[in-house]
């Protein structure tokens, strides 16, 4: 199983409508919206990198409003 957890800036006012569709796309586990640095925190599962790659990049990426996203992908074995 492939994780990663995606750190979002979006514009103002649109975290709620953005955290709305992160929950309706598969793959995502978990999202919260945070303070600080970062609007939003997704986590993000797959059973493969590629697929994982494909769910940031196409899916989350194009959201509309969202103006930057950081990615952490997990260590296996490290857990």
């Amino acid at each position: 199983m492939a994780t990663a957890y995606v750190l979002i800036n979006c514009e103002l006012g649109s975290e709620e409508a953005i955290i709305q569709q992160l929950k309706g796309l598969e793959g995502v586990r978990e999202v919260h919206g945070t303070f600080g640095a970062y609007d939003i925190l997704a986590k993000i599962e797959s059973d493969t990198v590629e697929k994982l790659r494909e769910t940031i990049t196409w899916k989350i990426r194009k959201i509309e409003k969202i103006r930057s996203t950081l990615t952490l992908m997990g260590i296996e074995g490290q857990t």
